[in-house]
């Protein structure tokens, strides 16, 4: 089984992918995860992106989209299944990785994309700021993170549905109650 986490901030990604991960057993793939293990590993695309990290630049496409085919193609060879988390980003990370599952041969993927009205994600992250103390979790911030969001990175859900790839779930409710929807929708899949 093969899952990208689809998402606006705030609507529960990473609760519910902790609790994916362990029910199917899928290696958790978090771009920031990926980029501070090749960066502390010294790996080639690691070294490239401590230089764009170091001069405070943002690591581009091609550095991300060559290490997440690193953790694929190694994923791949153990056959282990895998669950995306915070990535593709972009229309462009969507075709790259595309892409990367031709070439790896990888052909059941499937996107569960988790929704919940804006208020409900701004009151969740402002909840959490003050909880964790999270000082980028402002009103302000997240309202700017979530314009962002639509802007960037929504579209990637067109493009996917356009593929017939997508679960569709509604992030409303308790946890234990969207993680029941989530796992009802993957079981149809596999």
């Amino acid at each position: 089984m093969n899952l990208i986490l689809f998402g606006p901030p705030g609507v529960g990604k990473g609760t519910q992918a902790e609790r994916l991960r362990d029910t199917y057993t899928l290696h958790h793939i978090s771009t920031g995860d990926i980029l501070r293990v090749a960066v502390k590993e010294g790996t080639k695309l690691g070294v490239e992106a401590r230089r764009y990290m170091d001069s405070g630049g943002l690591v581009p496409d091609e550095v991300i989209i060559g290490m997440v085919a690193e953790v694929l193609e190694k994923d791949k060879k153990e056959k282990k299944g895998f669950l995306l988390d915070g990535f593709p980003r972009t229309e462009d990370q969507a075709r790259a990785l595309d892409k990367i599952f031709r070439k790896l041969e990888i052909k059941d993927v499937v996107v569960v994309s988790l929704d919940a009205p804006e208020p409900e994600l701004i009151a969740r992250l402002v909840k959490r700021g003050k909880e964790s103390g999270r000082s980028d979790d402002t009103e302000e911030t997240i309202r700017y993170r979530l314009k962002v969001y639509h802007k960037q990175t929504s579209p990637v859900l067109d493009y996917y549905k356009q593929r017939k790839k997508v679960r569709a779930i509604d992030g409303l409710g308790k946890i234990d109650e969207i993680t029941k929807r989530i796992n009802t929708a993957v079981k149809e899949f596999a």
